[in-house]
């Protein structure tokens, strides 16, 4: 299986719309600019969306589940079981991104990609294992050429199936212990920093399991440093199935033109990955939240983000930027739906 569809073009943003809607936004009854964030949020959906006047009522979350191999090196607080036991979870309803989902009438979907412990078919859940997991990335490459492939194929069908369902929003969440390790690993290598810089507690690490967490990205970056100049070739050697597939999912959001929702820390380092891989995909992204993860400014800052919230969080599975969904629908409601200042017989500003 190959990859060439990476090199299909991003859709265009649709620039009209998006004049329309600025000057939609000008006559409104507000001061100019009075709505901050909430304005530009509109603005840029109405691009994206090829719509003067953007709607967000189809809203689909895919969580992508995985395990992985450097978990063996001791870097998590949790045993790589709870991969598995949180499928179960989602299967069964009582996950976080659960709550959201119902709270926000959004499709769920759960996407096995593999993990070490084989479960059982659960409903909800669709089983398209790679293998038991990646490889330990200290020691070896974390995947071949051909399940990094599947992986980006994954995502790619995902956001497919989404569009053929009339998303217009798409959310990619995250589970799989270990994976704070191998986002930082794929973001260190590709901004140039070393792991003290990013290297934070995932699920909960203390002081002395964040410091040898670093070490051991360390010498892992250390190990693959020879391939730093090319990004597909990280997330083969560095990433994670899940990541992978988030980053295939939002490469493929790009070229058919529906807009992501980029939740935290690792759908952020999927997302730099996937900027990296394609340029056109930095279109159609907007962040939802600011990651509690020390590496998620970071991140953030590469590519230039700016977070709509930030409430300290660091849950993964889609929650942050299922949270921050309301706003954004605030946002196209103020927005359509606001007087104009000849509606409402308001004196516009002094000339």
């Amino acid at each position: 299986m190959n990859c060439d569809w990476l090199k299909t073009p991003a859709k265009a943003l649709d620039e009209n719309c998006r004049e329309q809607a600025l000057q939609h936004q000008a006559i409104l009854t507000k001061p100019p600019g009075a709505l901050g964030v909430l304005e530009e949020i509109a603005i840029s959906l109405a691009a994206m969306q090829a719509n003067s006047k953007p709607e967000l009522e189809h809203i689909h979350i895919t969580v992508f589940a995985a395990d992985h191999g450097i978990t063996s090196e001791g870097v998590s607080a949790f045993p790589q079981s709870v991969t598995v036991e949180m499928i179960r979870n989602f299967a069964n309803g009582g996950a976080a991104i659960n709550v959201l989902a119902q709270q926000l009438g959004a499709k769920l979907n759960i996407i096995n990609m593999g993990t070490v412990t084989q479960p059982e078919p659960m409903q909800g859940v669709t089983d398209l294992s790679i293998d038991r997991g990646t490889a330990n990335f200290l020691h070896q490459p974390a995947m071949s050429n051909e399940q990094l492939f599947d992986a980006l194929n994954t995502g790619r069908q995902a956001a497919e199936r989404a569009q053929l369902q009339q998303a217009q929003l798409f959310i990619a969440g995250d589970m799989g212990i270990g994976n704070t390790t191998s986002a930082t690993a794929l973001a260190c290598a590709i901004l140039g920093l070393p792991a003290t810089k990013l290297t934070g507690p995932g699920t909960g690490l203390d002081s002395s399991g964040i410091e040898h967490k670093t070490e051991i990205i360390d010498r892992a970056l250390n190990f693959h440093r020879n391939y730093f100049d090319q990004p597909l070739e990280i997330s083969r050697r560095l990433g994670g199935f899940e990541i992978a597939g988030i980053i295939g999912s939002y490469i493929a959001c790009a070229q058919m033109g529906l807009p992501v929702l980029v939740d935290g820390f690792i759908a952020g380092t999927a997302a730099l990955m996937a900027t990296r891989l394609h340029a056109g995909v930095a279109d159609w992204l907007i962040f939802a939240h600011a990651s509690a993860e020390p590496g998620h400014a970071r991140i953030m800052q590469a590519m230039q983000a700016k977070p709509i919230l930030d409430l300290g969080m660091r849950l993964g599975e889609g929650s942050g930027a299922a949270v921050a969904v309301p706003l954004l629908r605030l946002a196209c409601a103020l927005h359509n739906n606001m007087a104009t200042f000849e509606q409402a017989s308001v004196s516009e500003k002094n000339a």
